[in-house]
């Protein structure tokens, strides 16, 4: 199997304001002392990192992820990306993003973003309802997203993007439909739509089943996902990815190399890194991350896991590639993964083709498989399942 090398560099920042009752990931609330030690221990691991995997490219994207990453101070944000200049060798037009939420930027803030070589900025928005906002424990008014999306555009940022979650308690149709037509007047050039999932722990996890009242229906929910899928288009948006809309040339490059399954330097509290056919999970609590930080200083004994054999290389690479309106070239995948493994994976996907979910297009020397939308994205967790349990 061929060997490919990092081009992304993922960054987790788990500072939040407050959880969000949806909210599964790795955050804390902890406040700036915390958040001090914590961008100087990221830095520690930048170091021990690169000593242990030294890059071979360019970075192509660097992407700062949460939490609201847009909580740290223009000075903090300066430390890392110091940290990896020198380090790292970054391409002159390397897409570098930050995510934030509303409420958590000004102009000036988001000027010294912008002066450090930010140059995509991805919102948080999630519903245009007080009501909605309210239900998800957000903590932002509506009127803090027009502000957010006003200081980015006068920021000077021509590249943002805005996510908006449908399926939530209590959402209507008509709600729906006033988010999307209000996201659309606010003209980012990126669009992540997502559906609601109702994760165990979590504040939802404890208050709602998934399909009871006062979530909408699951026939409300695909009729959301039918919604976007035909307005957005007609509003210049390519639906080019099961949740991701983006006008021409804003596609996320930096999710791309996780949708085209290609390596990835991660960093920070509960990020996970893919290097080496590796898949290696940092731990998801502060006082854990930190500990393990200072052990790998003193010890030398870093984070490491379980080499991914081709089977599940090759199932990870359909689970993501499938997501992408391009869908996944036959004959790469054949180079890559072996005539067999590949010919296994064609049967199962071949009892989807009947149902008008999977389609392989004839291109010159080679076939591709993809995802018909909407109903192949739709329903890909039946196809995807079937893969998982069979390959």
């Amino acid at each position: 199997m061929s060997q490919t090398f990092p081009k992304s560099l993922y960054l987790h920042i788990p500072f939040c304001k407050r959880r969000c009752f949806y909210c599964d990931f790795a955050i804390t609330t902890g406040g700036e002392n915390l958040k001090q030690q914590y961008v100087d221990v990221l830095c520690q691991e930048i170091a021990l990192t690169v000593a242990e995997i030294p890059p071979v490219e360019t970075l192509q994207t660097i992407f700062f992820g949460g939490g609201t990453p847009s909580l740290l101070s223009v000075k903090q944000v300066e430390q890392i990306l110091e940290a990896i200049a020198k380090y790292f060798a970054i391409a002159s037009n390397a897409e570098i993003s930050l995510e934030a939420n509303a409420g958590t930027v000004s102009l000036e803030s988001l000027q010294g973003y912008r002066s450090l070589g930010i140059n995509r900025i991805s919102l948080g928005a999630q519903a245009f309802q007080q009501e909605l906002l309210d239900v998800c424990g957000r903590g932002h008014s509506v009127a803090e997203i027009y502000e957010a999306v006003d200081a980015i555009k006068n920021a000077g940022f021509e590249n943002f993007s805005l996510d908006l979650i449908s399926g939530l308690p209590y959402q209507s149709m008509a709600d729906w439909d006033f988010s999307l037509k209000e996201a659309i007047s606010l003209q980012p050039t990126h669009l992540s739509i997502y559906d609601l999932t109702i994760e165990e722990g979590t504040a939802f996890g404890k208050r709602y089943q998934a399909g009871d009242n006062p979530l909408p229906t699951e026939s409300h929910t695909v009729e959301m996902y039918r919604t976007a899928h035909e307005l957005l288009p007609s509003a210049g948006y390519a639906h080019y990815e099961i949740s991701n809309y983006a006008q021409s040339g804003y596609q996320a490059k930096h999710n791309l190399t996780y949708w085209h399954n290609q390596p990835f330097y991660g960093m920070g509290m509960g990020a996970t890194s893919y290097i080496n056919r590796q898949r290696i999970d940092r731990p998801r609590k502060m006082r854990e991350y930190l500990e393990a930080i200072a052990l790998w200083q003193s010890s030398g004994i870093g984070f490491t896991a379980p080499i991914i054999d081709a089977a599940e290389e090759l199932m990870d690479t359909l689970m993501q590639g499938l997501r992408l309106a391009e869908g996944l070239s036959l004959k790469a995948l054949q180079e890559i993964y072996g005539q067999d493994l590949c010919d296994l994976a064609m049967q199962i996907l071949e009892r989807y083709r009947g149902k008008d979910w999977v389609r392989f297009v004839e291109q010159s020397e080679d076939i591709r498989i993809m995802l018909v939308p909407p109903d192949g994205w739709l329903f890909s967790n039946i196809v995807i399942a079937d893969l998982y349990e069979n390959l």
